[in-house]
């Protein structure tokens, strides 16, 4: 069974590149195992927005830490990006920073696609697009001239010819069980978020299903966590800091159908402001977090990602390494294999 691995949200949306490396740096130092990065062409609003390259700012980061991991959530690989492109921008960032790279992969959002002339599809074609773009992916980092004939994509002869030195993991993020199940069957786990928990249990057992039915063993599987937070010594700064993400608490239907950050911010209102604070943590005690991890903790998860959007990061920060995470790793090692499982693991032999 994988062990937990905690991350630190680098979130490009809300902050400058320059300042996400020094929180990256930041994080590294008190101890964070991963540093995750967002992938946006387009910020969730137009004031105060910022959306930077996510593929040079991860080279960047690299750089300057020493052994955490890095990747994206999420990476849409269907529309402004070609997979075969994403295929070689992670295999040579593997190259440069071997075993320390990763990729989360996802059918993505309407925004960021729509601004560079894409029409955006029915959610069944982006999730076949989908499974096309990861297929491409791997064959791409596996093998020497593919060729690949998809509804969608064709590759003809087409090498990859600095590969990665290590196998890169591929997480793919979703709320749903249909591409759980593609997770299972193809990729090294899923990513979900706390809008995603209400079905978190069938999303899990999705992918198990779908990966003991492709041979693979569940076990080896990671399941990985958006865990939002804002935390402050007054409540109202911190939950005005996590009002910043309210054009996300948008209602799905109504938020795919806009790709303009100034149309979402125009849409924020009371609703989505009181879904912030059910979908965030907001609060002024570190013990409120401990809790909440702590729930997490036994509902399957083995990866979370700290989501911030606190007043005072840099403050933030210290206060994770000091007391939380120590306390994350010394509580998922008291637990049970059973305790830390949201439902049976089975295996292939089972």
């Amino acid at each position: 069974m994988p062990r937990l691995r905690v991350g630190y949200w680098a979130a490009s949306e809300q902050h400058d590149p320059q300042l996400l490396i020094q929180y990256a740096r930041e994080a590294e130092v008190v101890g964070f195992d991963m540093i995750v990065t967002s992938d946006h062409f387009t910020a969730w609003r137009d004031s105060q927005g910022q959306a930077g390259f996510p593929w040079v700012w991860l080279a960047v980061a690299a750089s300057q830490t020493k052994v955490a991991e890095l990747g994206t959530a999420v990476t849409t690989p269907t529309h402004r990006y070609h997979p075969a492109i994403v295929a070689q921008a992670f295999a040579t960032l593997d190259y440069m920073f071997p075993g320390r790279i990763f990729i989360t992969v996802g059918t993505g959002h309407k925004m960021n696609e729509a601004p560079l002339g894409f029409e955006w599809p029915k959610y069944h074609e982006k999730v076949k697009r989908l499974e096309e773009a990861v297929e491409i992916i791997q064959l791409l980092w596996k093998g020497d001239f593919v060729n690949y004939q998809g509804q969608y994509y064709k590759l003809v002869n087409a090498k990859l010819y600095t590969k990665p030195k290590k196998k890169i993991p591929m997480y793919i993020a979703t709320a749903n069980e249909r591409v759980a199940a593609l997770a299972g069957r193809l990729a090294d786990g899923i990513l979900t978020n706390p809008r995603g928990l209400e079905n978190h249990i069938s999303i899990l057992k999705a992918m198990q299903d779908a990966a003991l039915k492709a041979g693979r063993d569940p076990s080896k599987l990671g399941t990985c966590l958006e865990f939002k937070v804002a935390y402050d010594v007054d409540y109202d700064k911190a939950f005005r800091s996590a009002s910043y993400w309210a054009p996300t608490a948008i209602p799905k239907e109504v938020r795919d159908e806009v790709s303009d950050p100034r149309e979402l911010e125009a849409m924020v209102g009371p609703q989505e402001l009181e879904v912030i604070k059910k979908t965030w943590l907001i609060t002024t005690d570190s013990d409120d977090i401990i809790r909440r991890l702590g729930e997490f903790l036994k509902m399957g998860f083995n990866r979370v990602y700290i989501h911030s959007a606190s007043p005072d990061e840099h403050k933030f920060l210290h206060l994770l390494g000091r007391d939380i995470l120590p306390w994350m790793k010394e509580y998922y090692e008291s637990l049970t294999d059973t305790e830390r499982l949201a439902l049976p693991l089975r295996t292939p032999l089972d």
